[in-house]
């Protein structure tokens, strides 16, 4: 009996009989051989071992995917993303193999090469996998959602992050016309050079479109790495979150990056020289001569659209030789270039239209360059910015004494400003202690303040000026992404779900917040698609309410009955499937002891509890407690400065009718943690860590009332307490 897949696609497959068939029903597939695969339909294989489910272990093969007969997927719909490990594809050490229309779902990591010289990837689909939840809301940054790009050496990024697609170690790589969503990352290069990256669209991330470690010589053309984007609030605020549509790192040089969309992102570009580069953590008696010239180097950014970032279109910092030309810097929330320490950047014929409106220090505009030597601006389009073009020095020690800064800082001198163009910018020109500038043959319209200056500037009016024609480059690709996405151009097109930014394309449902008796929802979809909710499970205690505002549909669950009032309604946004939208009110008194301690409460519980019986107490109706780099008085629950924020303790206290069954409590903490309920512990992690999740089951035996005590100690740094109480389902 032939598999009805394995027949179908052998149909398929008639102009070519003597290409065998692989099935891949199983864990650690292994091919060595020219093929063409398939999935059998609806069967999730999991990566059991962490090795991969399809191992290519022969070099010179191609294998390609089955139309519509080749989805490898590990996990069902439903599982939470951040839960997701497993590698679908594995090669290493092989070489020149071909991988087309090879799609793999819901894996930490869709494909991983490694020691893969001539690898050529082809209309892959890697959508779906590994992404953090963020902790993020419309209301409120978390810090805890920054990502952390500075280690790599060890696979950091991987491991921690997930991609789509990771490449390691390999030379003269191509990847093309590969595809996608729904995750934290798409491409990753490590070590990754002589290679091209052309006519993908890894977009709607909530990590790096593209991110390249240790990488150069590389041709980077024509793909769309636009919406890679988290910790983003229109209006609210702006902070990226170290998210960009390209992620540049750790000495990658001579790289060609043209015609690529990069809009709404964290950066549009982010280029940082790296540590190492710096000399980081070298310790003492090294030669700073090592250092010389070290950074992201001699790059070409040419015709790209780097605009609507939440921070930078372009940050290049601590870098040399870089040439930024014909690309678009519009509507970026700090400035379009950010070129701290930089030196001998050649930036020309950019336009740079409304930037800055949301600056950050001393950054905001078109420009923006602290410390940089020997840099060129000239033949570009100031329009409409906070500061056409602002240069400057500071005070830096801790910058200044590194190893880098020994082998190579000048301070800020000879830089030129030329031949550009100023339109309805608040100060065209803003020069802080910076010296041997020269400026000239500059046209200002309708500015604010042509020249500002402060401090002793010599500024230049004659001089002679070296040529910059345009780059020639070779831009691979057929596709044209920049501009295909004109219609939402705008930071206010931005929208962060729980995990990933909003796609315009399927409707997003978004959890808004809660206060007590409520939770409120926000539903994005296209215009003029009619919205009905039902909620047969309601009950009579339970309301549903949807009105339209500012272009999305918000649904308000109401149950103002004292307890705990789980509930599931069903949305439909025209013909779509409907979307489910879940979760339990509490509807509590908590009554919160916050209060300063000298003792560990690692060492002596006792002692630690003993701390707090001076404390007020304050009453409270939601144990969601942010409270961040800050402390007790950033939320209200103490007058003035009274606690810190470092080394204080939290203990919640509350009596709740909860009806029969299992629950499950959730809390999310930073640092120790732990959850008593009538006196018997469901949650410890009393310990100091980073902001994690804890978990413990509760079993009620029948409707009655419970005491929920929470209690919670910060040491330092970053900190929050929050707990969810929902039914073990």
């Amino acid at each position: 009996m032939i598999d009805a897949t394995v027949a179908l696609a052998c149909a398929l497959m008639l102009n070519q009989p003597d290409l065998p068939i692989i099935t891949i029903d199983r864990d650690n597939v292994e091919i060595d051989r020219s093929c063409r695969v398939v999935v059998p339909e609806g069967v999730h294989i999991v990566d059991a071992d962490g090795n991969g489910v399809v191992h290519v272990t022969a070099s010179g093969i191609t294998i390609e995917g089955v139309e519509g007969q080749a989805e490898l997927i590990q996990h069902p719909d439903g599982t939470p993303w951040e839960t997701i490990e497993g590698i679908g594809w594995r090669l290493d050490g092989v070489s020149d193999v071909t991988l087309r229309n090879i799609h793999a779902h819901r894996f930490k990591v869709g494909i991983l090469a490694t020691r893969c010289d001539g690898l050529v990837l082809e209309g892959c689909d890697v959508s779906g996998g590994y992404a953090m939840r963020l902790g993020s809301t419309p209301q409120a940054e978390d810090s805890a959602d920054w990502l952390w790009p500075h280690e790599n050496d060890d696979h950091e990024w991987r491991q921690r992050y997930g991609a789509g697609i990771c490449v390691e170690s390999s030379e003269g790589v191509t990847i093309r016309d590969c595809f996608a969503r729904r995750r934290q990352n798409g491409i990753i290069l490590d070590r990754v050079s002589d290679s091209s990256i052309y006519d993908n669209d890894m977009s709607f991330l909530s990590g790096w479109g593209l991110a390249m470690w240790r990488s150069s010589r590389n041709t980077i053309s024509r793909n769309a790495f636009d919406f890679c984007i988290r910790g983003y609030s229109h209006g609210v605020y702006n902070r990226g979150q170290d998210s960009a549509g390209i992620l540049m790192f750790e000495q990658c040089s001579g790289n060609v990056i043209a015609e690529n969309s990069c809009t709404h992102s964290g950066d549009g570009i982010f280029a940082f020289a790296g540590r190492d580069a710096l000399g980081e953590g070298a310790g003492e008696g090294v030669d700073p001569a090592a250092y010389e010239r070290r950074g992201n180097n001699d790059n070409l950014f040419v015709a790209n659209d780097l605009s609507h970032a939440a921070a930078h279109g372009l940050e290049l910092t601590f870098s040399f030789g870089n040439r930024v030309f014909d690309n678009l810097f519009e509507g970026n929330a700090i400035c379009g270039i950010w070129g701290g320490y930089s030196q001998e950047t050649l930036v020309a014929r950019n336009r740079f239209e409304g930037n800055g409106h949301m600056g950050y220090g001393l950054e905001r505009g078109g420009v923006n360059i602290e410390h940089g030597a020997h840099n060129t601006i000239r033949n570009n389009t100031f329009r409409e910015n906070r500061a056409g073009i602002h240069l400057w020095t500071d005070e830096d020690a801790q910058i200044r004494a590194l190893p880098w800064a020994k082998a190579n800082y000048r301070g800020a001198v000879g830089n030129l400003i030329t031949e550009n163009r100023f339109e309805g910018d608040e100060v065209a020109i803003h020069l802080r202690q910076v010296e041997q500038t020269a400026i000239f043959a500059n046209a200002f319209v309708d500015v604010g303040e042509e020249i500002r200056i402060e401090g002793s500037v010599p500024i230049v009016r004659t001089g002679v000026l070296s040529s910059s024609p345009a780059p020639r480059y070779a831009a691979l690709g057929e596709s044209r992404p920049v501009g295909a996405r004109d219609a939402t151009r705008g930071g206010r097109f931005i929208v962060m779900g729980e995990y990933f930014p909003w796609d315009f394309r399927s409707p997003m449902l978004r959890f808004a917040g809660s206060k007590q008796g409520g939770h409120f929802w926000d539903l994005f979809a296209l215009d003029g698609v009619e919205v009905k909710v039902r909620s047969d499970d309601a009950g009579d205690s339970l309301t549903v309410q949807t009105e339209t505002v500012d272009g999305r549909t918000c649904v308000t669950v109401r149950n103002d009955e004292p307890g705990v009032h789980p509930y599931r309604i069903e949305i439909w946004v025209g013909d779509d499937p409907s979307i489910e939208a879940a979760g339990t009110i509490i509807n509590a008194a908590w009554e919160v002891l916050v209060f300063p301690w000298t003792v560990d409460p690692r060492e002596d519980l006792g002692a630690w509890r003993q701390e707090a019986r001076d404390a007020p107490v304050r009453t409270i109706e939601d144990l969601r407690l942010r409270y961040g780099h800050g402390g007790p008085a950033d939320l209200g629950l103490v007058a003035g400065e009274q606690i810190g924020v470092d080394r204080f303790g939290t203990i919640a206290r509350t009596r709740l009718r909860m009806p029969a069954g299992r629950w499950r409590l959730t809390t999310l903490s930073d640092d120790g943690v732990r959850v008593l309920v009538d006196g018997r512990v469901v949650i410890e992690n009393w310990t100091w860590h980073a902001p994690t999740r804890d978990v413990g089951v509760l079993e009620v035996d029948r409707d009655r009332e419970v005491e929920i005590v929470v209690e919670h100690f910060e040491l330092d740094g970053y900190s929050v307490l929050e707990l969810e109480i929902e039914p073990e389902r």
